[in-house]
């Protein structure tokens, strides 16, 4: 008996051995969890860019027109009317430029206006879009005023002395056309007008104060 013993715990030894030594079995793998499914007719918020467009759309019409340079300038009564809602004091530009616009003492009408060490002696002109333009035609420079920024161009060099300029009205009045974009002041001009240059509209300009 003792002999049938031993001899059966002979051969049990090694099966044990390798049961202790085996490896353990690795948990079958978790499926990845899904992320949650965004709520049914639910769409991203898309910010629009419509008073961005409408705003370029008007700046390409006015630059591509040429400043009138002849010196002896006579204002006419719509003029004097234009010159009346061109907003006067400093304004803040983009890349830390600014502008300062100035009403003249001596000439109705008339402003100066000054960026940096650039000075120029201007007055309102007719506008095809409806925007404010004031050109100096000796400096070969325009002052462009939208409803919610403006911008002084040099048609001389060809360049943007300063844009994304901004008074106090006009931030109001562009934080008013984020939220409710206008119609565009172009939609009434003759197609060969408003398709130089501009693919979308630009914005209506709104009642602008008077100089302070």
């Amino acid at each position: 008996m003792r002999i049938f013993l031993a001899t059966a715990m002979m051969f049990a030894a090694p099966a044990l051995v390798l049961a202790q030594t085996a490896p353990a079995a690795k948990p079958a793998a978790q499926p990845a969890t899904k992320a949650a499914a965004p709520a049914a007719g639910a769409k991203p918020a898309a910010k629009s860019r419509a008073p961005a467009k409408r705003a370029a759309a008007v700046k390409s019409v006015e630059e591509s027109i040429p400043i009138d340079d002849d010196p002896n300038v006579t204002l006419s009564p719509e003029d004097l009317e234009m010159a009346k809602r061109v907003h006067v004091g400093t304004f803040p530009c983009e890349l830390g430029a600014s502008v300062t616009i100035t009403p003249s003492d001596k000439r109705p009408g008339f402003f100066m206006v000054r960026s940096g060490l650039m000075r120029f002696r201007m007055h309102p002109v007719g506008s095809r879009t409806g925007a404010i333009r004031l050109e100096d035609g000796r400096a070969g420079a325009m002052w462009l005023q939208l409803g919610n920024k403006s911008m002084l161009m040099s048609q001389k060099i060809g360049q943007r002395i300063a844009d994304e300029c901004m008074s106090p009205d006009q931030a109001t009045f562009a934080e008013e056309l984020k939220r409710n974009p206008r119609p565009s002041i172009l939609d009434a001009l003759p197609p060969a007008t408003a398709g130089a240059g501009t693919a979308s509209a630009a914005p209506a300009m709104p009642a602008a104060s008077a100089p302070r």
